[in-house]
């Protein structure tokens, strides 16, 4: 029991403080938050943890979610345990501690009840709790968790989730204990050690064990590790995970945080997604030996660069081109693939018009074609190895991901904690999120998921309208501005209702681009609604940025600023203005100061 592991640290003196205290549920709590605030170090001079802003705020957002079990009805017992432990000590404490407890009150009952924080015992604990187990006894455990025998996991959880759970909170009860029994040593408390010598000589893991047990269930620490390990797996049943570190990796290197959505992809086929995980990841090892070079190691990346195109088919012959440091148009990177109905198992490069249309470069001819002809042909042979698994497949120059692959992949990204949404999961973001999302995806995928959401809102009015509004105020002032009001050009503004773009048209961001979306329908349009800001915007985005020689990106603004009122230094003015970011990034380059 805890209460052997944990000494001195005051639990007796301030549980007979009040009879109230004697209460199960606040006794309970009362153990787990004395040694929490001890095993971090609280000061015990006076015989009981000193609670600090820090020290508590940490307790009710991390330790507690990570380490305790408590049902619905008695998570007010931990804020009660505090505000009791702080009434203890004068100078003020009370009054800190309750407003550091109030501030923390809804993220500690979010964590608390949040099921990504989830470990097997805090799991096993409430399925117990549920069938009458008395999780104080630890025979009554073991029986009842005999008849759980395939029991089923939260709703949204994966055994990888609990799995990567647990074994975080077992490094951090470990590192906990060990740095409480070093401060001691180093500087004996006059309350007395809280581990002794004796129980730290039984191990480490066995006083983990010990705390679980008390915080969760009597004794199934001891039996998740024995009779009952396969309902609690380790990261030996993972070997996938392995992947979903290299997909992470993937993921970071191109958007730099795991909370940067990837898009979802138009379909996902339910199957054994651990097992397909397991022959994923055994492919991807073959793939890595000696005679799969030079491109087997690639395999990762194949699997997450289409993935994140919204899986829609890559070209083997543009990969094999990039790969060999071919010149790729980059507005080209993203262009859709044909995937074929029927192709021969053999590849072959494809002919010289098809290759200028996915990389771009009008000069290649038939040497070319045959330069590329062998990197296309030890690509199209990992690929195959891949598509093996039934996961990917490849048809002619087309491959990707087959619907039960992406599900796969999702899973692998899913369990490292990437944002990997499905379809329906992205219809129902609201029109901020999913434009912030958009940015960050090709045109096509951009184009499919915003329609998408539209057709999941009746293409209404007011659909359009938030969505029209979140293209001029997210990312507004940082450098994605620009790329964000650029997604009105994939809407398909041809269906949008007329009231819609017609109340956008005052809109200071995108109010230009309403105007000619408007007349391009032949709809009547109000051009004096539209503001000094969006027209500057529209002019700003129709400037070539980097493309061609300065003279003519030059001339194009000149002659931009010629039908501007009041000039080009108007012009700027307005730009700078409404987006100086931009404005900077268009025009340094041509030799014009920005105001």
């Amino acid at each position: 029991m805890a209460g052997t592991v944990l000494t001195n640290t005051g639990l007796d003196s301030f549980l007979d403080g009040a009879p109230e205290h004697r209460d199960a549920a606040f006794a309970r709590a009362a153990e787990a938050v004395l040694g929490l605030l001890a095993l971090r170090g609280a000061d015990r001079a006076t015989g009981v943890p000193e609670p600090t802003p820090g020290l508590v705020r940490q307790l009710l957002v991390e330790d507690l979610p990570t380490f305790v079990y408590a049902p619905p009805d008695e998570l007010a017992a931990y804020p009660a345990v505090l505000g009791a432990l702080a009434a203890r000590f004068d100078g003020g404490r009370r009054e800190r501690i309750a407003v550091v407890v109030a501030e923390s009150a809804p993220d500690f009952e979010r964590a608390m009840n949040d099921p990504g924080n989830l470990t097997w015992h805090r799991w096993y604990a409430s399925l117990l709790r549920t069938v009458g187990a008395d999780l104080s006894d630890p025979e009554d455990v073991r029986r009842r968790l005999a008849a759980l025998d395939g029991a089923p996991l939260p709703d949204g959880v994966r055994r990888a989730h609990l799995m990567g759970r647990t074994a975080l909170a077992d490094v951090l009860l470990a590192e906990a204990l060990t740095r409480a029994y070093v401060r001691d040593a180093e500087t004996p408390p006059a309350a007395g050690p809280l581990l002794t010598d004796h129980a730290v000589a039984t191990g480490i893991g066995r006083l983990a064990a010990a705390l679980q047990d008390r915080w969760t269930a009597a004794g199934l620490a001891e039996q998740l590790a024995g009779p009952y390990a396969r309902f609690a797996p380790g990261p030996e049943a993972f070997p996938h995970l392995v992947l979903a570190d290299a997909l992470l990796d993937e993921h970071l290197d191109y958007y730099g945080d795991p909370a940067a959505p990837v898009p979802p992809p138009p379909a996902i086929e339910a199957g054994p997604v651990e097992e397909d995980a397991d022959a994923l990841i055994a492919a991807v090892e073959e793939l890595a030996e000696e005679e799969f070079e030079p491109y087997g190691g690639e395999a990762p990346h194949l699997l997450y660069a289409v993935y994140q195109r919204g899986c829609s088919a890559e070209s083997v012959a543009r990969k094999a081109a990039e790969y060999e440091d071919w010149s790729v148009d980059p507005a080209l990177e993203d262009l859709p693939v044909p995937v074929p109905d029927a192709a021969p198992d053999t590849y072959t490069t494809p002919p010289v018009p098809e290759l200028v249309r996915l990389l771009g470069t009008a000069e290649l001819n038939e040497a070319d074609r045959a330069r590329l002809e062998g990197p296309a042909r030890d690509l199209a042979v990992v690929l195959d190895r891949l598509a093996a698994t039934g996961l990917v497949f490849r048809a002619g120059d087309a491959f990707g991901l087959t619907p039960r692959g992406a599900g796969v992949v999702r899973y692998l990204l899913g369990v490292r904690g990437v944002a990997a949404p499905d379809a329906a999961e992205a219809v129902a973001w609201t029109a901020p999120d999913v434009i912030a999302a958009a940015v960050g995806w090709s045109t096509s995928v951009a184009a499919r998921v915003l329609a998408d959401w539209l057709h999941a809102r009746a293409d209404t009015a007011d659909a359009w309208s938030q969505l029209l509004a979140a293209l001029g105020t997210v990312h507004a002032g940082t450098t994605e501005a620009a790329a964000t009001r650029g997604l009105f050009a994939v809407l398909d503004t041809a269906g949008a209702p007329p009231e819609a773009l017609r109340g956008a048209l005052r809109d200071p961001v995108i109010g230009a681009y309403a105007l000619d979306a408007l007349r391009e329908r032949g709809e009547p349009a109000d051009p004096i609604q539209v503001r000094t800001s969006a027209r500057a915007l529209h002019v700003l985005d129709a400037l070539p940025a980097k493309k061609g020689p300065l003279e003519s990106r030059r001339a194009a603004f000149d002659a931009a600023a010629a039908a501007w009122p009041g000039g080009s230094a108007a012009l700027v003015r307005a730009m700078a203005a409404a987006d100086r970011h931009e404005t900077e990034r268009v025009l340094r380059p041509l030799g014009i100061a920005l105001p």
